[in-house]
């Protein structure tokens, strides 16, 4: 990691130093339905063999990734490295229960219980509080909800810190404004095509808490382009944002940029991230991803994008309803 675009940084107040690159870990767990393509174990495992080698020492998993696929596997090849490599950081989240909706402070502990078995730790570095729109502020935060029950595993030495991750912005700064969480995790709301997360940094960054942004490429539009890969945020992009990916495909083509490299290296100059999480599902894709960050981009390339503009409303407004 030569760039100085790459030189590691503190995760918020934690004293964690982590690299600007994070692996994100849910492609690993088998997810086509979310991905459209599917990911074998033995793919995956030399995947994490390849990211721990690697100058990257930070991946992102979550308890729900694959129903459990993903912390599986993370597990296998920890134990098949001795360990985690020296100095890595894993950070992974506590999920309600997918069948019955439950968020509940028993059902975090049993995440958090399920979390450790599957990836094989007595210890969790970091954990967010994943995807809290699908209950309410007063649950998460009230008596005996799922921060108070993060908290009591804090005070146990079961897990060192704890962070917020989700999607709608508006409440991810509720949650940051409480003062409770290190670290919030955003994704696909901080993109060349979408700016709807520029509140969230504003505010994360004046309270010294972390930012970490996933899905640089708005789930795979801004690498494959949007010729080949016509999504957003996992659903059909409207043509607004078809066409401005186009335009943006153009101009990087102008200048001589792969568009992949404009898209991952936008996160990455921002100060207010502290890292961006790149899904990866292939062992190339690690010296892929360092190289795009690594790609030498002139300044003026950065105006001549924001020239088409950009979406500052929720992507995934509808995903759900």
């Amino acid at each position: 990691m030569t760039n100085a675009l790459l030189s590691q940084r503190p995760l918020g107040s934690t004293g964690l130093l982590i690299s600007p690159l994070c692996i994100g870990a849910a492609p690993l767990g088998d997810m086509p339905e979310t991905f459209q393509y599917s990911t074998s174990e033995e793919q995956a495992l030399v995947t994490l063999r390849t990211a721990f080698e690697s100058p990257i020492n930070f991946i992102d998993t979550a308890a729900a990734y694959g129903e459990g696929e993903s912390e599986r596997r993370i597990g296998k090849a920890i134990r098949a490295n001795g360990g985690l490599p020296a100095g890595y950081v894993l950070a992974t989240k506590a999920d309600r229960d997918f069948m019955t909706g439950d968020f509940s402070g028993e059902q975090i502990k049993r995440s958090i219980e399920g979390s450790l078995e599957r990836l094989g730790l007595d210890r969790l570095q970091y954990v967010y509080i994943h995807d809290p729109e699908h209950t309410t502020f007063e649950n998460v935060m009230g008596s005996g909800g799922p921060l108070e029950v993060l908290q009591k595993f804090q005070k146990q030495g079961v897990i060192d810190h704890i962070g917020i991750s989700g999607g709608p912005i508006d409440m991810l700064i509720r949650y940051v404004e409480t003062g409770a969480f290190s670290a919030v995790e955003t994704h696909n709301r901080y993109t060349l095509l979408n700016r709807a997360a520029e509140p969230l940094l504003d505010v994360a960054s004046r309270m010294g808490v972390a930012v970490i942004n996933a899905a640089p490429y708005g789930s795979g539009i801004l690498a494959k382009g949007p010729e080949v890969y016509a999504r957003y945020a996992y659903s059909e992009a409207p043509p607004l944002v078809l066409e401005r990916a186009r335009m943006f495909a153009k101009v990087c083509l102008e200048y001589d940029v792969p568009l992949a490299a404009a898209a991952l290296q936008f996160s990455l100059r921002d100060s207010r991230i502290a890292s961006t999480v790149v899904g990866m599902s292939k062992p190339e894709r690690v010296a892929q991803t360092l190289e795009l960050a690594n790609y030498p981009i002139a300044p003026e390339l950065w105006p001549a994008l924001d020239a088409f503009g950009y979406d500052t409303e929720d992507p995934e407004e509808n995903r759900f309803a």
